[in-house]
């Protein structure tokens, strides 16, 4: 039996007519063309195909398109604005902190959530905060440092 749904996404009003329990992940690739967040595990242990849902770092590949009936979602292609990056995006280029790019869509949909909710956080917060982000070029030295220098950017442009 399939259920409408209308949801927000990067800023744009959606609707789709599908089966209630299809993951978002699958609707946002297949339905509406949205490519950044990745397909990996299948399973929510990667973060590879991590959105934000109402802010809150999700991840779709385990979220039923039910789940966000009425909520705003935002992938990669939602955070810059224009031609100008979001802190984070442009910190993992600053960084170095993109490898071969698979996760790093996960990754700074993660880092923005980390940082919205701890605007400076301390090192080992960074790490925990990051922890459910898979990264198999093992590029976590370069991220922790891309998620240090967006949270000082963000807290100068705040003052």
């Amino acid at each position: 039996m399939s259920v409408t749904v209308t949801f927000t996404v990067n800023g744009q009003s959606r609707t789709v007519t599908t089966e209630p329990d299809r993951p978002l992940l699958e609707v946002l690739r297949e339905d509406l063309h949205i490519t950044g967040p990745k397909y990996a595990c299948g399973e929510g242990q990667c973060g590879a195909c991590t959105v934000l849902v109402d802010g809150k770092r999700t991840l779709s590949c385990v979220t039923p398109v039910s789940a966000v009936e009425g909520k705003s979602i935002t992938t990669i292609e939602g955070l810059a604005q224009g031609d100008k990056l979001h802190p984070v995006q442009q910190a993992f280029l600053d960084e170095g902190a993109v490898q071969c790019g698979y996760c790093t869509p996960g990754m700074v949909l993660t880092a923005v959530a980390l940082l919205d909710k701890t605007p400076n956080p301390t090192d080992e917060q960074i790490t925990e905060g990051m922890n459910g982000n898979i990264c198999r070029c093992c590029g976590y030295t370069k991220i922790h440092a891309a998620v240090r220098r967006a949270a000082s950017r963000m807290q100068e442009a705040s003052k």
